[in-house]
């Protein structure tokens, strides 16, 4: 039987990280240290109590380092959780302390981030993955399928809706600072330009018609899709009859007006992600490219 993956994760106190400790719970792997400046940590209790615990980066660094001079103590991966803006820097301590990293969206805030990283993989015998779950997703695959069936040359006519309802601690947060976070289009927006790309072919271009800190909406193009895009954390923009029913998100996309419907089937799919990169499958740094520049674009208006 082949001896569990040894895992570390940085922003363990953060909303995505228990799907990762669940995912490397669920591939039967274990988790043997954890970072954050938070110290209430009481999630943890429920998937690896007996993982140490760091809230200094600093005395983290030093941990991965000694397990690594132990040899067959070493971490073989570090799942990255934390703010968007230090994940180039937590990748760089992964694969300093000769781990691959498997980390969060964004990956990076900016496109020439991806260069350096994609150079980091070439020098060094380690990986860098990041999550893109919506591709592992059944509907939004069997989307991709029907896509590439039709030889008619055809352009689709998208429109794409997603209001997740955010109270006042998001824009008193890192999420609320645009050098941080990226803002609304990279927080909620990103997984779904990734996967409009992966299913419509080449970007080619935008229009930015709103750009505010609760809400953006523009217009992609797409080389098989014209993507009417609209996002927001703000619950005043869910429609009344979501809001009758006291839901606080609603996604919707219609393809030349027909619904897809994928609401169901999320929760598995950050473990299929950790069980595609342990089998050698899962989507690497360089893939995350046209998804990072789009949402640069849209924040810088370019």
């Amino acid at each position: 039987m082949t001896p569990p993956k040894r895992f570390a994760l940085i922003g363990a106190a953060g909303y995505i990280a228990p799907r990762h400790m669940r995912a490397i719970k669920d591939t039967h792997n274990e988790l043997v240290c954890a970072l954050d400046p938070y110290d209430g940590m009481g999630v943890i209790d429920s998937y690896f109590p007996q993982a140490d615990f760091f809230t200094e980066p600093e005395r983290f660094d030093r941990h991965l380092d000694k397990l690594r001079r132990m040899g067959r103590q070493a971490i073989d991966y570090v799942s990255i959780c934390s703010p968007n803006y230090l994940h180039d820097a937590h990748i760089r301590m992964a694969v300093r302390n000769h781990c691959h990293a498997i980390c969060e969206k964004p990956v990076v805030l900016n496109g020439y981030n991806l260069d350096k990283l994609v150079e980091l993989e070439q020098e060094t015998d380690r990986h860098i993955y990041t999550i893109l779950q919506l591709r592992l997703h059944p509907t939004i695959k069997a989307l991709k399928e029907r896509v590439e069936r039709d030889s008619s040359d055809r352009v689709y006519d998208v429109d794409l809706n997603y209001i997740t309802s955010r109270g006042k601690w998001y824009f008193y947060s890192w999420k609320g600072d645009l050098q941080k976070s990226g803002g609304v289009a990279t927080n909620i927006g990103i997984h779904f330009f990734d996967m409009l790309g992966w299913v419509f072919g080449a970007f080619k271009g935008l229009e930015v018609e709103e750009n505010l800190p609760q809400r953006a909406r523009g217009r992609l193009e797409f080389e098989r899709a014209r993507v009417r895009w609209f996002l927001s954390v703000d619950e005043n923009d869910l429609p009344a009859q979501v809001q009758e029913l006291g839901q606080r998100t609603w996604r919707s996309i219609t393809i030349e007006g027909e619904e897809l419907e994928f609401s169901q089937g999320f929760t598995e799919l950050h473990t299929e992600s950790y069980r595609e990169v342990l089998a050698g499958r899962g989507f690497r740094v360089a893939e995350a490219r046209p998804s990072v520049e789009i949402a640069q674009r849209i924040r810088t208006n370019q």
